[in-house]
């Protein structure tokens, strides 16, 4: 897959084959992502757990919300369509700075491009019980849990729509059950001069 098409297909996705765990070799090539991505003043703040037990995936799972723009039913992934891999990715709070967020989103972009590459979907979720989690997987004080990814091989689609300035930019499920997100044009965002 040439890099803009990566770019373009690589979405959210929110369910997942859940009888199809990532291999070891691609969770390798995600591991190995985060190291490829810019951090500010290479202060490496950033902490991950990679977690594929299935046992352990589902506790997690239980501590997660997803899709907050739809109703429940829609949004939150049902039995067998779990995910089989989360990242867990935490801040040293010794080393964090000001950019670290900004790190974060950077080294989780990369993961996800990697994963994406080789058919993995994933969905970075911000709706996670940060305190329940840290116990979950004795995480040292010292660690803030930022966020969780979450992969799996998809069970869906998820495509751009290009939109007029007046729709609406909440993302949808199609009748097949497949996510649309709107998208601004690229005229309303960017200047050209």
């Amino acid at each position: 897959m040439d890099l803009m098409e990566l770019l373009k297909t690589r979405r959210s996705f929110r369910r997942f084959d859940q009888s199809r765990p990532v291999p070891d070799s691609v969770i390798q090539k995600i591991a190995r992502a985060q190291q490829y991505a810019s951090c500010s003043g290479n202060s490496q703040s950033l902490r991950y757990i990679m977690v594929s037990d299935p046992a352990l995936v589902e506790e997690i799972f239980a501590l997660t919300r997803w899709a907050a723009k739809l109703p429940p039913e829609d949004g939150q992934p049902k039995p067998g369509e779990h995910p089989t891999l989360f990242a867990v990715v935490m801040i040293d709070k010794a080393a964090q700075n000001d950019w670290t967020p900004m790190d974060a989103g950077i080294a989780m972009n990369n993961m996800t491009l990697a994963a994406w590459e080789e058919g993995v979907g994933s969905c970075i979720l911000g709706n996670v019980a940060r305190v329940p989690l840290a116990k979950l997987l004795d995480i040292p004080e010292q660690m803030h849990v930022y966020t969780v990814v979450a992969f799996g091989y998809p069970t869906h689609r998820s495509t751009l729509r290009e939109v007029e300035p007046s729709e609406d930019l909440t993302y949808y499920l199609d009748e097949n059950r497949d996510y649309v997100v709107p998208r601004k044009k690229i005229e309303e965002v960017i200047q050209f001069r």
